[in-house]
Parts: C-alpha cells; structure tokens; sequence
C-alpha cells in the first residue's frame, strides 16, 4: 500500500476502499495533493473523505482537478448546474436511484470514467453504499472461463433504466418521454484500465443485456454468473454515510449498489462524473 505525504489512507476492507483522513478538499488544492489523490484513487478504486461542507460550485471545481466534467444523458436536471446531478430520495418514495450492482452509465459509448458524491443529508440508519472490485473479479475467474471471455463483448442499453415506467416510486427522475429511445453499444466483457493496464470484469445486471453475437436466451446463464460472482462479500466494502461525506470512485474497475433500507426517511446527495474514454 502507497504511502501518501498529504493526507492517510484507511483502508475500508481488505479488497477495496479507503478513507483519505487530514486533507480538506473544500479548498483549492495544489498538484501535489492532486496527484496523491488519483494515487489513491488508482489503489483503492474508491476513496472517501469526511466532513467535506462542499457547494455545488467547489464539487466542480473538485471534478475538474481530475478530468472534464460529464452531462449525463438520463438524469433530470435539477438546480443552475447540468453537471451536479440531485440524487434525492423523498421519505415517502419507494425506489431508489443505483438499486441494482451497476457501472454507472454504461449504455453510452464512453462511460464515465468516475464519479463524486457528496452527501448532504442521510437517514438516521440505513443507506449506505457498497463497491466491488472488479480487478478481482476477473483475477478470481478460471483459466478456462478467462480464455472464453477474451474477446467478447455485451450489448449495453439503458432501457432498464430509463424510459417508460422508469420513474414510478423514485425522486430522481430520469428521461422518459415519448422521444425517448434506448442506447446501446457494445463494450468488452474484459476490460482493460487505461491507467494501470489491469483487467477488470465488464458487465452489469443494469445495462448488460446479451452477448454480441448471441441471443438474449443464449447469453443470459453465463451472464447471471458473472453478476453473481462478480459481487461476492470478498470483493466488497461497505460505506455509511454521514452529512459532508464523499466518494470518489473509479467506473473502470469497480461496481456499487445503493442499499434501499431507509423507508420513511430523506436522503439528499449531490453527484458530479467525469467524462472517460471508449472501453478497450
């Protein structure tokens, strides 16, 4: 584990995450600390800080440090900023936003290469936010099962997401009008991090549909294995929220789920991404 001159990485668990304790990122930071945080950021797949009190202006300038700030095509916008997305929960809504394992955006050509959460207000229990690392995911496969995967590519869409019916029990709407269509591309089933050239498992219960050159019906035991595996207690951590908490994570190699348990309570974060390149 890497040593960091500006601030301490607290690992969450023994296969990913980390909580950055000692640096303030409310306020201009230098290259330095920038560089360490990306550091960690590339380490970890997903670092969080505490006590962050962030306008929506200073999680944009936060986002910039790392990378153009990304429009997300589904999501209501909400507030003077397309960027920040309000990702709310009303007490009386009944689903939530990221419910199911996912990589965030993954219909599109190129998905977001991260994401930033700040936290404003959280249920008195529930909420939290589990990751799972994908590197191991795909170390963890078989030989065999890593020869059959070479090469291959599933077919994103958003239609689970978006569209018709998306809306019902949720605060944070998504699109659904009639001009609507769904999008999709097709991204490998192994995918390569353009930073560290590790390999990491590419497919989610969200977006990943079938196989490219194969039916729904053919595709799907080999698909509902690998969700299932990919998400085992072993490859996970678990984040609780409180007010001014932030996640920074990496959508190249790691997936998350929204825990639904908090009926009867708000829960008001605010989210900015980070446009990525075309999975290789």
């Amino acid at each position: 584990m890497g040593e960091y001159r500006h601030f301490e990485a607290k690992p969450l668990s023994g296969a990913v995450g980390a909580v950055l304790h000692g640096i303030d990122i409310s306020h201009d930071l230098a290259d330095d600390q920038i560089a360490e945080i990306r550091e960690a950021l590339l380490e970890y797949l997903v670092i969080f800080f505490r006590d962050q009190r962030m306008s929506d202006e200073r999680l944009m300038t936060f986002g910039r440090y790392f990378g153009e700030l990304y429009l997300h095509p589904n999501l209501a916008k909400k507030g003077p900023y397309p960027e920040v997305i309000h990702v709310v929960k009303e007490p009386e809504a009944t689903r939530v936003v990221g419910a199911e394992w996912h990589t965030d955006t993954g219909h599109v050509e190129c998905p977001p290469m991260g994401a930033i959460l700040h936290a404003l207000e959280v249920p008195p229990k529930g909420g939290d936010t589990l990751f799972s690392n994908q590197y191991l995911a795909y170390e963890s496969l078989s030989d065999g099962l890593k020869a059959t995967l070479d090469g291959m590519k599933a077919v994103h869409d958003d239609s689970r997401v978006a569209g018709p019916n998306a809306n019902k029990g949720r605060s944070t709407e998504t699109r659904d009008d009639e001009e609507w269509t769904p999008t999709a591309n097709a991204h490998p089933v192994v995918r390569t991090h353009p930073e560290t050239g590790r390999k990491a498992l590419y497919v989610n219960v969200a977006s990943a549909h079938y196989f490219e050159g194969m039916t729904k019906e053919e595709s799907q035991p080999l698909l509902q294995y690998l969700f299932k595996h990919s998400t085992q207690p072993e490859f996970t951590c678990r984040f609780t929220w409180a007010p001014g908490s932030v996640a920074f994570w990496d959508n190249r190699c790691l997936k998350h789920i929204a825990v639904n348990d908090y009926q009867g309570y708000r829960r008001d974060m605010r989210r900015v991404q980070l446009c990525g390149d075309r999975p290789v």
